[in-house]
């Protein structure tokens, strides 16, 4: 009997899920990056900033900002037919990081968003990651009208390992943002490589 083209067809392929932690202080554009990228309507728990609140709030540097993330922003990109990512930002002030150890479980990686102008913001998200071992990369998000620093600079300023990647980015361009996703897979995954490589005697 004949088979013709219609009875070979491929397989759907079923996609790899990875989880990655969208991280960094408050108003640096954690929300803006899983909008930009995200293939689906982006999950967003964002209340609006009050007056009670700003005594808690540091808005320095960020005093138009209206609104603040206040559990999670969920998202997800497809990358390959064969692998999707599910974009979890996490919320940027000092009084949500009870959350961040239910968001951080599970996680590959991470990105660390940076704005250079309060680069300070990003260094609890940094050490956060360190202490926990997840693997993360610097991206440093290129705000309108601000100086532009080399990603080594950065690198030196935030005082991090060599093999932590370090790239500058729009977090408002789905192209910029999918190409910091993908260092954070590449890097996670040479990391995860390195660690499975027999010592050396």
């Amino acid at each position: 009997m004949a088979f013709g083209r219609s009875s070979r067809r491929r397989r759907p392929v079923e996609p790899v899920t990875l989880k990655i932690l969208v991280a960094g202080g408050f108003g640096v554009g954690k929300t803006t990056l899983v909008g930009a990228v995200s293939e689906i309507r982006p999950l967003r728990t964002e209340e609006r900033l009050s007056e009670a609140g700003r005594p808690v709030d540091d808005v320095a540097g960020v005093e138009d900002k209206r609104t603040t993330t206040v559990a999670m922003d969920f998202g997800r990109i497809t990358l390959r037919e064969d692998l999707v990512l599910y974009l979890f930002g996490t919320p940027g002030q000092d009084r949500f990081w009870f959350l961040w150890d239910e968001l951080a479980q599970g996680a590959l990686g991470a990105v660390v968003l940076a704005d250079t102008r309060r680069l300070e913001d990003c260094f609890a998200a940094v050490d956060y990651f360190e202490r926990r071992g997840i693997p993360f990369t610097v991206a440093v998000n290129l705000f309108e009208g601000t100086g532009r620093f080399p990603a080594e600079t950065v690198r030196t300023a935030l005082d991090l390992d060599p093999e932590v990647p370090v790239l500058l980015c729009d977090a408002r361009e789905r192209s910029s943002v999918r190409d910091v996703l993908v260092a954070v897979v590449e890097h996670a995954m040479a990391r995860a490589d390195r660690a499975r490589e027999p010592a050396r005697t």
